[in-house]
């Protein structure tokens, strides 16, 4: 075991000193970036402010601001938020000391609204103990304090800047090039990885001139890859969601909110008020705008300069080894309160208003029985998901080595209810997570061992591409022609192009993509 000692490290902001739990080192809760608040609120993240002293790392920071009860589940009453959030945690071996160690860099998901570095209990821990790697998660800004775009109202005495969730996340790659070799870690060996938002993240910052150099390589597991927008579609819903703060902050008020109103309504708005406006923007966004997502990056042409589609196709993608993929069914997750996707006949009907009626045709018969619940929601979970990830590794296959995946394993429980692998299930097999209440009650009917089998290759092959960035033999390069796929499932196989038809029909229905 370690030295006390091997506890205390000095970064930039100060010294901090960790704790030793479950056999592996671990510090918590360390600023990266100055706390967001006041005339910062809507400002790029500064440097940390610096302590004296010894700052003790063994609890979570608070997590960014969201709703605890809204659309999607935010944390339970009893854990802290503030706006005072941009913290990040450090997990490492006992013997970190002894060699530079790769360094994994994860990004939560949640849809750019909820989650934290400190909602899964052990998130890392088995990815340490496996592969002697040191885990990095953090939080950033969410919902409107980091996705949406409000820069159309600065004026000469008061700046909002855009992609602030973004800009935090490049702040705590920053932070980890300047500080992770005094935790045992290699700044030249980092793996960034991330689900969902946490995907759109990674494949977004693999375009962001600059996080160039602060990742050596990138997996982006069910990256809605094409929810970055233009800004004159952002520029309408920081105009609708103005309009929704104001009524939480004065509801008798009958006025429309001027642009000089506006901005000091966003500096002086209560948190409470801030995040209730996000819930009520986010129900009303599928359908007012089908298909797309309203809390995101935006294309602002200075830090992020294109949209990251057109990135790799010319390939000024940061030219890095890739794996991607998505679960066999993304879509069916998202029923009831989840439902956001281009699932309802409306917002079917939306989606194909955009496009030629032959292309209509030839789509459609892909999805028999559409609109149907299950074809609409495999439909609605191809569009935002699995073709848009098809197109980042076919671009980027052509300058840099990418591998393919699709998630097929699934609890026996989980197909009985109708989800099969759908999106996000892969994080109870690659976190080891099914010895939880919630893993155990998925594996009730059985196939638990085999699903828990399914996460340890996989695990093998995430822990082996940060390591030196490859993968097993028995998992070939993507490319153009072939587009040969690993399905990992009871048991993994390696498929040429699946899904053939439906990506083809795709590439006639929405060729701009």
């Amino acid at each position: 075991m370690s030295e006390p000692s091997a506890l205390r490290v000095e970064t930039t902001g100060g010294s901090v000193e960790g704790v030793l739990r479950r056999g592996l080192m671990m510090w918590r809760g360390i600023p990266y970036a100055a706390p967001p608040v006041g005339e910062l609120r809507f400002r790029a993240p500064r440097p940390a402010v610096p302590w004296t002293g010894v700052r003790d790392a063994s609890e979570f920071g608070a997590v960014a601001p969201q709703d605890r009860n809204g659309q999607f589940l935010g944390p339970p009453g009893a854990v802290p938020m503030s706006e005072d959030c941009l913290t990040l945690n450090v997990i490492a071996p006992p013997d970190a000391a002894d060699r530079p160690r790769p360094v994994m860099v994860f990004i939560h998901g949640g849809a750019y609204t909820v989650g934290s570095s400190r909602e899964v209990r052990g998130l890392g821990e088995t990815l340490v103990r496996d592969g002697g790697v040191l885990f990095v998660n953090f939080n950033y800004r969410l919902g409107a304090l980091g996705f949406l775009d409000f820069s159309s109202f600065s004026s000469e005495g008061r700046v909002f800047e855009s992609n602030l969730g973004p800009r935090d996340q490049v702040a705590a790659l920053e932070w980890v090039r300047d500080n992770i070799a005094a935790f045992g870690g290699d700044p030249g060996a980092v793996t960034l990885f991330g689900e969902s938002a946490g995907a759109n993240a990674v494949t977004t910052l693999m375009t962001v001139p600059r996080a160039r150099g602060l990742f050596a390589r990138a997996i982006a597991q069910s990256s809605p890859a094409n929810a970055v927008y233009p800004p004159e579609v952002t520029a309408g819903w920081a105009r609708e969601y103005l309009e929704l703060l104001s009524e939480e902050v004065d509801d008798s008020s009958t006025d429309s909110t001027s642009a000089e109103e506006a901005a000091g309504l966003l500096v002086t708005a209560g948190v409470d008020d801030l995040v209730k406006a996000t819930t009520r923007m986010q129900l009303r966004t599928p359908d007012r705008a089908p298909g797309t997502m309203s809390l995101c990056p935006v294309i602002d042409g200075d830090f992020l300069p294109e949209r990251p589609l057109d990135a790799f196709k010319a390939g000024r993608a940061h030219p890095i080894p890739l794996i991607i993929g998505t679960n066999d069914r993304e879509g069916s997750l998202f029923t009831g309160r989840l439902d956001i996707l281009a699932t309802t006949p409306p917002r079917i009907r939306a989606i194909f208003a955009k496009t030629k009626k032959r292309a209509r045709k030839a789509l459609k018969a892909q999805y028999p029985g559409l609109p149907a619940k299950r074809p609409a929601a495999d439909f609605g979970g191809d569009y935002a998901f699995w073709y848009p990830t098809v197109k980042v590794a076919e671009r980027h296959s052509r300058f840099a080595p990418v591998y393919f995946y699709r998630f097929d394993a699934a609890p026996r429980l989980v197909r009985l209810l109708g989800f099969d692998a759908t999106h996000g299930l892969e994080l109870f097999a690659l976190f080891d997570r099914m010895d939880g209440a919630f893993g155990r009650a998925m594996g009730a009917l059985g196939g638990r061992a085999a699903f828990k089998r399914a996460g340890t290759r996989m695990r093998r092959h995430w822990l082996r591409f940060a390591i030196d960035g490859t993968v097993d033999e028995s998992w070939p390069r993507y490319a153009h022609r072939g587009r040969r796929t690993l399905i990992i499932d009871a048991v993994d196989r390696v498929e040429e192009d699946p899904r053939r038809e439906r990506r083809k029909a795709w590439q006639e229905f929405v060729p701009h993509v």
